[in-house]
């Protein structure tokens, strides 16, 4: 079994790989990591070698509990939330663990964000992690 995580480098996606990897190791599971970087977004080189040494220390501390981690990126356009859902389902996962922001009172009645679209159509249990105050 495993468990598929939304991940890009930001607040909540770390929050996000944190708690996937917990349950991972609490439920002997391998990590799915899908990186699906929007249309129109970019991180620069500082922040994407921040996210490749979060993979690695979660690579290394998955691997010395002898659990297994697997990391799928899609560039440009993927719909973050169709590749999600559909990881999940190929991968028959126990669970999607998906980072949550704030969002102002307007944003919240705007239907259509990818982590309503994963709480409401994927098949498998879903967890929502917000990141806490005191995280970069």
């Amino acid at each position: 079994m495993s468990i598929v995580v939304g991940y890009i480098p930001t607040r909540e996606g770390r929050a996000a790989l944190r708690r996937a990897t917990t349950e991972c190791e609490t439920r002997r599971s391998t990590l799915v990591v899908v990186h699906t970087q929007a249309a129109g977004r970019t991180f620069d080189a500082d922040t994407m070698r921040s996210f490749e040494g979060e993979l690695d220390r979660t690579r290394v501390r998955l691997e010395a509990a002898g659990l297994g981690i697997e990391v799928r990126r899609r560039d440009g356009g993927a719909d973050a939330a169709e590749e999600l859902i559909a990881v999940a389902e190929e991968r028959e996962a126990e669970m999607i663990v998906i980072g949550l922001r704030r969002r102002t009172p307007v944003g919240k009645l705007i239907l259509g964000s990818s982590s309503q679209r994963i709480l409401l159509d994927a098949s498998c249990p879903v967890l929502a992690v917000k990141a806490g105050a005191d995280e970069e």
